[in-house]
């Protein structure tokens, strides 16, 4: 199978935010300063405590949203200058080959540890923080569940 890769931006950004909440350690942080902001509601509400606590779990709360929502996807994609080539993929039984005019990359299947999948892209991982994206708009219907199939037989979870 081949295709024609060319990422767009704001699709780019959405699947970073997916790739950065697919973490647990940002998960739990996210359930602990959850729990933290709402249980200092409550005694706040309850007069428990001081308005500072409350205050303190919102700010965290909206500075954390804020990274992993906005800073971070952002940041990375202005640093890779991958997201505004265009190259060929393909897909085969032994590798997957990236072609363009600067040159070729080719990867075996057992390079990748994990695959997942969000809504307009595959993400393929090297390990936990390096990973491919596949985007889905470029393939067509009929060869998505070929490709899905593949990722599970040659990455598998």
């Amino acid at each position: 199978m081949e295709l024609q890769v060319i990422y767009r931006k704001s699709k780019v950004l959405q699947a970073l935010r997916y790739h950065f909440i697919q973490r647990t350690e940002i998960r739990v942080l996210i359930i602990l300063v959850n729990v933290f902001a709402i249980v200092s509601a409550v005694l706040f509400y309850l007069k428990y405590i001081r308005p500072e606590p409350f205050l303190l779990g919102s700010f965290i709360w909206l500075c954390l949203m804020a990274a992993f929502w906005y800073i971070l996807p952002r940041s990375i994609y202005a640093r890779s200058p991958t997201f505004k080539d265009e190259f060929l993929v393909r897909f085969t039984e032994d590798e997957i080959q990236l072609d363009n005019e600067r040159g070729q990359a080719h990867w075996s299947w057992n390079l990748f540890n994990r695959y997942f999948e969000s809504p307009h892209f595959f993400h393929l991982y090297f390990n936990a923080r390096s990973f491919f994206l596949i985007p889905k708009e470029q393939v067509p219907d009929s060869a998505l569940h070929e490709l899905r199939a593949l990722f599970r037989n040659k990455i598998g979870n």
